[in-house]
C-alpha cells in the first residue's frame, strides 16, 4: 500500500525555517517525480517545488532562492528546506508522487503558519 506522510509543519515568525519531510511507503521514491504543493483556504493548490526522478529541482518563482527540495533514497523521504519564511508561504504543503503507470500519490498535508 502506498503511502505518504508529511511531517514538520508549525507557526514561526517572518524571517524564520521550517523543514519538512513527506516519508513514502509502499514504493521505491527514486523512481518517480516529486512535487510539493501550498494550498491556502479558497485557492488551488499551487506547485512549489518539484523533483524528478533524475534529482532535478525545480522552484517557483515566490520560493525560488528560499527553498530547497532533495530526497534521501535511503530513507525514502522528500524534504523541503524553507528559509526566510514569509506570511504569504502560510498554508497547508502537500507532497506528491508522480510514479509511471500509477495515479498521483497524496500525503495528508502538514500545516505551516507564518506570523508577521
Amino acid at each position: 500500500q502506498v503511502q505518504l506522510v508529511e511531517s514538520g509543519g508549525g507557526s514561526v515568525q517572518a524571517g524564520g525555517s521550517l523543514n519538512l519531510s513527506c516519508k513514502a511507503s509502499g514504493y521505491n521514491m527514486a523512481d518517480c517525480g516529486m512535487r510539493w504543493y501550498l494550498q491556502v483556504p479558497g485557492k488551488d493548490r499551487e506547485v512549489v517545488s518539484t523533483l524528478s526522478a533524475a534529482g532535478t529541482a525545480i522552484y517557483s518563482d515566490a520560493v525560488k532562492g528560499r527553498f530547497t527540495t532533495f530526497r534521501d533514497s535511503i530513507e525514502n523521504t522528500l524534504y523541503l528546506q524553507m528559509a526566510d519564511l514569509k506570511v504569504g508561504d502560510t498554508g497547508r504543503y502537500y507532497c506528491a508522487a508522480f510514479c509511471p503507470r500509477s495515479p498521483v500519490y497524496w500525503g495528508q498535508g502538514t500545516q505551516v503558519t507564518v506570523s508577521p
